[in-house]
């Protein structure tokens, strides 16, 4: 099987602009391809999954990626997806997190001499002239096209600033810049993106030619891919300081039946013949299939070592009564505690269990917070101080969602 027959057999192929010359190149491993990363946090997420692994995959194959830190574009954002403006950062705040970004990405890209590139669009974009820019590439936009977009349609009726109008501009500017300078001939991204990307094809063909040999495909499930990046109104992150291991082996393992073998073909680099085997699974199998998308993605990300101590940790605390010593742990200091004790609101709270105390209170009054196996009675409940001594307490939010606290 050819790279792009696995990634059409995977469903990571949505739509494309240049069908039989992009299975050519990509075949012969003879693409240039780029990714964009906005730098908005200062971790990539889950949602991320389905760009690295398609780099890999890529990669694996003889193409060239170019992981492309939007430093640049980050200063405007993306309003593809939102109903809101995202939050303007600083040049130090967007700096900082670019920096995050390469070192997670050089767990699944390899980076060396001749191999993938990490280029940084601040590098181009931000000493560009305004008046320089309009004529050499606005010109080349048509105002009427860019307001059909889908990424601009949804924000129309609440307001979209000229700021975020110009992110398609930068956005097609960067393909533009990449393939003048570095031979870059294909862009990959998420189907939300997908006007965006037409932008930079386009204004490669107007500058250059219409026989300039850049081509665009867009991933099928980005959308659900940043969907895939949040459970609970809270991001689920590749930093381990920010969603420990075990916590990022949890979030696989709860995916839902509808999804698990989804997920697997698309973001694992199991054998789509063993994965086939699974598509007839059903019942507790689907369970199986769970730790094994777990498994395989914690070790992906964390590697074999923390994958093995989640996936030991995970089956123990199910089992009842064995050793939980890796599962994500808060240790309280004493002035944590008013009066001797600390309420479950602080304990949700201070675990990141719930992002705040009005989610906490919310969390406990629809029954959702154990302590042990005993259900919390009310908002007002609280742990004396002595509990957390010896073995800790164990914090329960929903089901599957565990946290341990000693003192």
């Amino acid at each position: 099987m050819t790279i792009f027959d696995e990634l059409k057999a995977r469903g990571l192929i949505a739509q494309l602009t240049d069908e039989e010359e992009i299975k050519t190149m990509i075949n012969a491993g003879k693409a240039t391809f780029y990714i964009g990363f906005d730098c908005t946090a200062d971790s990539l997420t889950a949602g991320h999954f389905m760009a690295l692994t398609l780099m890999k995959r890529l990669q694996q194959a003889g193409n060239k990626p170019i992981a492309l830190i939007g430093g640049g574009t980050t200063m405007i954002g993306d309003p593809s997806g939102r109903t809101d403006m995202r939050k303007m950062l600083t040049r130090e705040d967007i700096d900082h997190n670019a920096e995050c970004f390469r070192r997670q990405m050089e767990r699944f890209i390899d980076f060396g001499e001749g191999k993938a590139m990490m280029l940084n669009n601040a590098d181009w974009l931000l000493g560009l002239n305004y008046v320089d820019m309009l004529r050499e590439v606005g010109a080349c936009f048509s105002v009427n096209n860019m307001l059909r977009a889908e990424c601009y349609k949804q924000r129309m009726e609440k307001g979209l600033s000229f700021l975020e109008f110009n992110y398609m501009i930068m956005q097609s500017y960067d393909f533009y810049y990449l393939f003048e300078k570095y031979g870059c001939n294909m862009q990959f991204g998420g189907d939300d993106q997908w006007s965006n990307m037409l932008g930079g094809t386009e204004l490669i063909r107007r500058k250059l030619g219409k026989d300039a040999h850049a081509m665009t495909i867009t991933l099928l499930t980005d959308s659900q891919g940043k969907k895939m990046g949040k459970t609970a109104g809270n991001a689920v992150w590749l930093d381990p300081n920010k969603t420990s291991p075990f916590d990022f082996y949890q979030y696989w393992r709860n995916v839902g039946d509808a999804d698990v073998l989804k997920c697997i073909r698309m973001l694992t680099f199991l054998p789509l013949e063993e994965i086939e085997k699974m598509d007839k699974w059903e019942g507790s199998q689907l369970n199986t299939a769970k730790e094994i998308l777990a498994y395989e993605l914690t070790k992906l990300v964390h590697g074999e070592e923390e994958a093995n101590r989640a996936q030991t940790a995970a089956k123990a605390l199910f089992a009842g009564g064995a050793d939980n010593s890796d599962m994500p742990t808060t240790t309280l200091a004493d002035e944590d505690f008013t009066d001797g004790k600390i309420t479950v609101i602080d304990l949700l709270v201070k675990s990141k269990l719930c992002g705040s105390k009005s989610d906490a209170r919310r969390m406990i009054q629809q029954g959702g917070v154990f302590l042990g196996d005993e259900k919390v009675p009310d908002v007002s409940a609280s742990v004396p101080a002595e509990n957390f001594e010896g073995d800790g307490v164990i914090l329960r939010k929903g089901k599957k969602t565990f946290h341990k606290f000693t003192k």
